[in-house]
């Protein structure tokens, strides 16, 4: 068993054995290597466990250095999941092996994987924070509609009725504009326009913009991921006239609409933290939060990190950083929001 970095010349074979591996998520492609680099400028050691000439498993590791934030080498930054796919215990071994040695090397702070399931539970984990939010679709249309809780379904309904409607957008020009104030009145730094440019021509059809319109003006826009069967929709924002005409129930039910009609079976509405708005709004729709397991292998630090919105040393930065004006912020958030991770 043979531990290799990727190059530029592998991410075809990299990618065929994603595509094969049950363990294998979104954000194991290898293009996030390349997303990382050029909207980031991120190094990156995208590890694959080889034997007889055949890919046996693949950890894609990224390392995000910051003053504010630490120094972390993670299986993916700025991804639900992540942490090692692997097809033998063997490769999974060998890969988390040289991720261990690799983070001693590099004297970082720690070492995180991303896993939707427990592997290592003699290790520091997270598993109370995070949550996904899951489902198999019904094959039906129809159906789908009838398996939303009532109150929720009434929300739908209530989009519909005002009107709207949806189109996929060719580029990020309508969808970022509302993305930028959203984050901002919720006192997050925004990512740059570079790096959603990057995530579309990286991606291709793998990555898309679904926008929610009334009379002919965007009021919801959210950019979405296709993996396998899956559909993922991962940045969401709407305006303020979003929440007068259902704009974000109209806007996700458009997605689920439109995906069961292309054949995808699974619905994620990914990644939130316990006891937030986005928790109560995707188990609204009927979904059932499943625990993330984020696991750790600390080398210069000496507890788990704690960089969420939730803890309350950030308190006084959010509050700060919601009433920025909008032009500074949006200068300001992508130096800072890169380090996030």
């Amino acid at each position: 068993m043979q531990v290799r970095t990727l190059d530029s010349t592998g991410h075809a074979r990299w990618d065929a054995f994603v595509d094969d591996c049950p363990q294998a998520t979104f954000f194991h492609r290898a293009g996030w290597a390349t997303v990382m680099q050029r909207a980031f400028g991120h190094p990156v050691w995208f590890l694959y466990a080889e034997q007889g000439g055949d890919v046996q498993g693949v950890l894609p590791l990224v390392r995000v250095r910051s003053r504010l934030f630490g120094d972390a080498l993670a299986s993916i930054p700025f991804g639900v999941y992540g942490g090692i796919a692997a097809q033998t215990p063997e490769a999974f071994e060998a890969l988390d092996r040289r991720a261990r040695s690799l983070a001693e090397e590099l004297q970082v702070d720690y070492l995180e994987y991303r896993h939707l399931e427990p592997q290592y539970p003699d290790r520091p984990t997270k598993n109370d924070l995070y949550f996904t939010f899951r489902k198999v679709m019904e094959p039906e249309v129809e159906a789908n509609m009838n398996a939303i809780p009532r109150k929720q379904r009434r929300m739908v309904r209530k989009g519909i009725k005002a009107g709207l409607t949806s189109e996929f957008e060719p580029d990020i020009e309508r969808f970022y504009p509302i993305f930028a104030s959203n984050v901002r009145r919720m006192g997050t730094p925004v990512f740059s326009r570079h790096y959603f440019e990057t995530l579309l021509a990286v991606f291709g059809e793998e990555c898309r913009v679904l926008t929610a319109l009334h009379d002919g003006d965007p009021v919801a826009s959210v950019v979405t991921f296709y993996f396998r069967d899956e559909v993922l929709p991962y940045y969401g924002a709407g305006t303020p006239e979003a929440r007068q005409v259902a704009g974000y129930d109209f806007l996700y039910w458009e997605l689920m609409r439109r995906a069961c009609e292309d054949g995808y079976r699974i619905y994620d509405f990914g990644r939130s933290k316990r006891d937030t708005g986005s928790f109560s709004f995707k188990k609204n729709w009927g979904f059932e939060p499943l625990p993330l397991y984020y696991e750790y292998h600390l080398v210069r630090a000496r507890e788990m990190p704690d960089v969420n919105p939730l803890n309350p040393k950030y308190r006084y930065f959010i509050k700060a950083w919601q009433h920025l004006p909008l032009p500074v912020a949006n200068w300001l958030g992508p130096k800072l929001s890169r380090s996030l991770g």
